[in-house]
């Protein structure tokens, strides 16, 4: 008797479950890129701008559920291997390939539909972020499987989602407030921040296999569960994660002394929030394998809101005396 024969056939709740709606809270990294363009292009706040977000963070959404639907049925021959994974519905119960790729092509065309209405950009952002989910999780290109560019192409959803938010309130191509000349240019994110957000992220989904490395541990079925895990080490993986967060800090500078002077008082409280991570990181069992057991970290959470509204802060408070500080370095 074959494996799919004495399993149990998947439900709707299955189905829906390998869509992780409970991951869209990953989302909110658009929210930055919100923040961000606002404090630039002072998008008059009015009922439209409310629509234009909301159908922005559901297009998103369900771009990223799509790739979630097709990374879970690919995945589940190696996720058995994962002492967590191990359980997914994907994993413990007969799935239905067609239904899993009607799933994938609905919530991608739904996705790509709501992004086309916020403008061409968004649009392009959409496709790109589902471009990747393609990349990430299909043969022959299957990155995840690339020992260092699993983490460097996944996290590269990080930068897209902060685009995402950006697009949500910069000026779109065509409209009356922007010009079809070079100008255009200038409604594009800063590639500074691009790049740290990119770093940044790369940063946490290191830490993330370092935790799970730990967890499995034992390299023999770590490199069942997952390819690139047949060249890692626990010390590559260390250094990798310093090499990440020393890149998004130091472009993470360039972005704040060229766009907002203001952020650089939000730095130390940034590295703060980098080493406290890591810390969670280097846990036994780390909450940093998953979302939803990070949320268990309550100080670490209730720091990361503090944070986040010391950011908003930041954003839109100027303090005068940071110029003058600049201007006069600059002298030197």
């Amino acid at each position: 008797m074959t494996n799919d024969q004495v399993r149990e056939g998947a439900t709707l709740k299955d189905y829906i479950a390998i869509a992780r709606p409970d991951n869209w809270v990953k989302n909110l990294f658009m929210a930055p890129g919100m923040f961000f363009a606002l404090s630039i292009f002072h998008t008059p706040f009015n009922a439209d701008l409310v629509i234009r977000i909301i159908i922005g963070i559901f297009s998103i959404c369900l771009v990223a559920s799509a790739n979630y639907v097709i990374n879970e049925y690919l995945d589940a021959g190696f996720d058995k291997y994962h002492p967590l994974k191990k359980r997914r519905s994907s994993v413990v119960k007969s799935i239905n390939p067609v239904i899993v790729y009607l799933e994938y092509v609905v919530l991608a065309l739904l996705g790509l539909t709501l992004a086309y209405c916020i403008s061409l950009k968004f649009l392009c952002t959409a496709a790109l972020l589902l471009f990747m989910g393609l990349i990430y999780n299909v043969k022959p290109f299957r990155s995840k499987d690339r020992v260092f560019l699993d983490v460097l192409s996944e996290s590269v959803n990080n930068p897209l989602r902060f685009a995402a938010g950006w697009f949500i309130f910069s000026p779109a191509l065509g409209s009356p407030d922007s010009k079809w000349d070079l100008e255009w240019i200038n409604t594009l994110p800063p590639v500074s921040i691009i790049i740290a957000y990119w770093m940044g992220g790369a940063f946490l989904m290191a830490t993330k296999r370092f935790a799970e490395y730990r967890l499995i541990a034992n390299p023999e079925i770590a490199g069942q569960y997952r390819m690139s895990f047949r060249f890692y080490t626990e010390n590559s993986l260390l250094v990798s994660m310093f090499f990440y967060a020393i890149t998004c800090a130091f472009f993470m500078g360039i972005f704040l002394i060229k766009d907002r002077i203001e952020l650089l008082l939000s730095f130390p409280f940034f590295a703060l929030l980098f080493s406290w991570y890591l810390r969670i990181g280097l846990l036994n069992d780390s909450p940093v394998q998953g979302s939803e057991k990070l949320y268990t970290r309550k100080w670490f959470m209730l720091y990361l809101v503090l944070f986040t509204i010391m950011l908003c802060v930041l954003m839109f408070v100027d303090v005068p005396w940071l110029y003058w500080f600049l201007k006069n370095a600059n002298n030197y």
